[in-house]
């Protein structure tokens, strides 16, 4: 998006607002329920949505919510709280304690609204050599990570600061078994000048390391054989050590991947790069149900992995040449995560109408193996919503210490407004909560929700509103669900 100056006062005062509202807020202090209309639940859940007092979050009664962090306030570091707020992951640091890990997914467009302040005027507080990539013009790229410690008991943030710095576009990611975030570039960008002036000094489209324990910017060193293509989201199976990643091209043209890495606990030594198709490829490796509906809903069918090769994607068609050779398409692949011994991942715009999509992956018990071409890995369609008052357009999702997924919409619609939705282990939906504000069309920014996670412990869940960024920790009864 192109975001003028006139956008960024209209962004500071946003923030400003901001100040103004209780730092704590409950969800029962408004007696009327949302309209009855505006969403369907396909089972009780947590009962209906109260409306926010202040204007940000509802939520059902007996919830509440804490403002963790906001774009623009001052960081421990002396930087500025970058905009932008995407993808996230929780770790446990002490009894108490917790850190999180969080994307900024800022470009070029939105370099003013980085952790170097309007003007790139704080840049010089972070050693170049902790910068990965410069533009043409010599700025830092405005992408990357901020790191924040919370404080569970005291319900509020002890520390912040830069943890990835010079990277772009970056959206989602995910953690890894010892305690790192992997934080995933959007975007696929060759190094050199272009016609527009956005021209980098290094490629993009890499996936970075940042351990959670870090204090400062960490080195940013691209996991070169993770491959370079447009990076949403990432998990592990800690019983393999392989790794999975979705693709979110806006065609709709996508691939999921797996990497097998030499070295389980050092994604860096290098490995094998793959995509995934269907064994019986009866819909020539199509899962989109787009024009017609070739796979039901609750339907497994069983996979196979291709290798791929280029995967430094010189050409900038590894998706092309990944479905050449039998890979399947998915509908913008957005974001995944790993349960008890299986994964889910989104296609936000998959099924008829392009509503979105959930699948679901039991890998091979030889998973990665030579075993695994008898007893192959099985994917499920697991929610395709007919109703897009049901759930539209999934993202970001989670699964909940209790089995349950949390699920954030991402409407791409003017004025939008994006729930957070719950799914039960039997694919039924229903609503958790409801970004207030909605998208701001006069800026192109959509208020869509991000990052959802939850602390070790699962008495908190936080959760991004993307635009102009604000991390909310979420308390309340979560055992009072009904499903």
């Amino acid at each position: 998006m192109s975001l003028s100056r006139r956008h960024l006062i209209s962004a500071a005062a946003t923030g400003a607002a901001f100040m103004g509202f209780a730092r704590y807020a409950r969800a029962d202090m408004a007696p009327a329920d949302v309209e009855a209309n505006v969403y369907v639940n396909e089972v009780a859940g947590y009962g209906p949505l109260k409306t926010d007092p202040f204007g940000l979050f509802d939520l059902p009664e007996g919830f509440a919510y804490t403002i963790v962090s906001r774009a623009g306030d001052p960081m421990s570091d002396g930087l500025v709280t970058p905009y932008n707020m995407d993808g996230m992951g929780c770790f446990p640091l002490d009894a108490g304690r917790v850190v999180l890990v969080r994307n900024h997914e800022l470009k070029f467009a939105t370099a003013d609204y980085s952790a170097f302040g309007v003007g790139h005027t704080l840049a010089g507080k972070v050693e170049r050599r902790l910068i990965y990539d410069h533009g043409q013009d010599d700025r830092a790229l405005p992408g990357g990570t901020t790191t924040m410690i919370y404080d569970l008991r005291k319900r509020r943030m002890e520390t912040s600061y830069l943890s990835l710095a010079g990277t772009s576009t970056n959206c989602a990611g995910g953690i890894t078994p010892w305690g790192s975030w992997l934080s995933c570039e959007e975007i696929v960008q060759s190094a050199g000048p272009q016609t527009n002036g956005q021209g980098t000094q290094k490629s993009h489209g890499w996936v970075f390391e940042v351990p959670s324990a870090h204090r400062g910017v960490v080195e940013p060193t691209p996991i070169a054989a993770m491959g370079r293509f447009k990076h949403e989201a990432v998990c592990i199976d800690p019983h393999t050590g392989v790794a999975y990643m979705t693709e979110d091209e806006g065609d709709g043209y996508g691939l999921f991947y797996r990497y097998l890495p030499e070295d389980r606990t050092n994604l860096h030594t290098g490995g094998r790069l793959q995509a995934l198709g269907f064994k019986d490829n009866t819909d020539y490796g199509d899962s989109r149900n787009w024009d017609q509906e070739d796979w039901a809903v609750g339907q497994w069918r069983d996979t196979v992995w291709i290798d791929l090769d280029g995967v430094d994607n010189p050409d900038e068609a590894l998706r092309a040449r990944g479905h050449a050779k039998g890979a399947a398409w998915f509908a913008r692949g957005e974001g995944v995560h790993y349960g008890q011994g299986e994964l889910y991942f989104t296609c936000t715009s998959g099924g008829p109408g392009r509503l979105g999509q959930i699948m679901r992956y039991k890998p091979s018990r030889f998973e990665g193996g030579p075993g695994e071409t008898s007893e192959p890995g099985k994917l499920q369609l697991f929610v395709q919503p007919g109703d897009k008052r049901v759930m539209h357009m999934a993202d970001n999702l989670a699964v909940a210490p209790w089995g349950h997924l949390m699920v954030c919409e991402d409407k791409a619609e003017p004025n939008g407004v994006n729930y957070l939705k719950g799914v039960t282990p039997d694919g039924k939906v229903y609503t958790v909560g409801r970004q207030a504000q909605p998208g701001n069309s006069d800026v192109g920014a959509n208020t869509e929700l991000a990052g959802v996670c939850f602390s070790p412990d699962g008495t908190t869940m936080f959760v991004n509103a993307y635009w102009p960024g604000m991390t909310l920790a979420i308390t309340g009864p979560w055992s009072r669900l009904r499903a």
